[in-house]
């Protein structure tokens, strides 16, 4: 993977119309640049919540079925929704999108092995490294590396001490993650080459198909049970769904390394999950990492919104 490339979206092209939520006509201003921020913000609540849901039904149906359905349902949800056209593609627009659907179908599968050992908020705050690592090789700016290092410094606050967890659980944890970065550039990739959400729809189906036999490998008929395929739909939505077609929508608009260091606020919105789904409350230390992360969630925003600004600006001046 070249660095220049992972840089990913220009910050000067416009989001087509149906993803930025905004008529052709509609004045480009404050709104269009915190568009992407807000579909960020969205997926990621939505796939930590959706993630909760998943610890739950991984007794029911085991980690690798517990992808499998994920992935099979959020597929067929996709192709019925998108309907994306199959003709008309290069030969790089295939390989870019089968790509997608390997990274994507990887990053599911070693997550939840490692959900399966260490707690979730643990295994979140590890995996989160990999989109850091993104930022810090990707940028371009000397200011996103403060902002990076403040991320991490919160990420290691609120993951606590490592030691006590299971050494497995944490390398399938910080694998997710290298497939996480990886996932980043794909994604923004597979969004400039296939209209709004047709990529991903293809990458999903590629995803669920080169994972379903393992779900069957290890769960079987347990898959087809109706409490446990419900759940599954559940979390194929939360998890699936909804933040990877906002989270690709919002790569057509936002630079990786930006959405890098965006992806820090996982730990923080995984917390608030484990809070309100499983009564884990925050200790001091805790809420200073979240706090950190947050922080340095919004100077990337900042840093990327003035800096969208003088582009602006100076283009007005010519």
């Amino acid at each position: 993977m070249s660095t220049p490339d992972a840089a990913a979206v220009p910050s000067s092209s416009p989001a087509p119309a149906v993803a930025a939520g905004v008529t052709a006509g509609a004045p480009r201003g404050r709104r269009n640049s915190l568009g992407p921020v807000g579909l960020v913000l969205a997926g990621g609540i939505s796939v930590q919540f959706g993630g909760a849901l998943a610890v739950g039904l991984m007794p029911r149906a085991g980690a690798l079925g517990v992808v499998a359905l994920r992935l099979l349902v959020a597929a067929v949800v996709l192709l019925l929704v998108c309907r994306p056209r199959l003709r008309g593609h290069s030969r790089t627009d295939w390989g870019t999108v089968i790509v997608f659907g390997v990274t994507m179908a990887a990053m599911n599968g070693l997550f939840y092995q490692s959900v399966a050992r260490i707690p979730l908020g643990p295994a979140v705050t590890l995996e989160v490294l990999g989109p850091l690592a993104l930022s810090v090789l990707s940028s371009r700016r000397a200011i996103n590396l403060v902002w990076a290092g403040l991320a991490l410094a919160g990420v290691f606050l609120l993951g606590g001490g490592f030691g006590s967890l299971d050494p497995l659980g944490v390398v399938f944890a910080l694998a997710a993650g290298a497939m996480w970065a990886a996932y980043i550039v794909f994604s923004a990739r597979t969004g400039r080459r296939f209209p709004q959400a047709d990529g991903l729809a293809l990458a999903m189906a590629v995803g669920a198909v080169l994972f379903l036999p393992l779900g069957i490998a290890e769960s079987g008929m347990k898959l087809v049970d109706p409490v446990t395929l419900g759940l599954g739909a559940a979390v194929a939505i939360l998890s699936s769904v909804l933040p990877y077609t906002l989270e690709l929508l919002a790569l057509r608009r936002l630079p990786a390394a930006s959405f890098a260091i965006l992806m820090s606020l996982e730990p923080a919105i995984a917390a608030t999950a484990g809070f309100l789904l499983l009564d884990q409350a925050l200790s001091a230390v805790q809420a200073l990492a979240v706090a950190l992360v947050i922080a340095a969630s919004m100077g990337a925003v900042r840093t990327q919104v003035g800096r969208r600004k003088a582009g602006t600006a100076r283009s007005g001046k010519s």
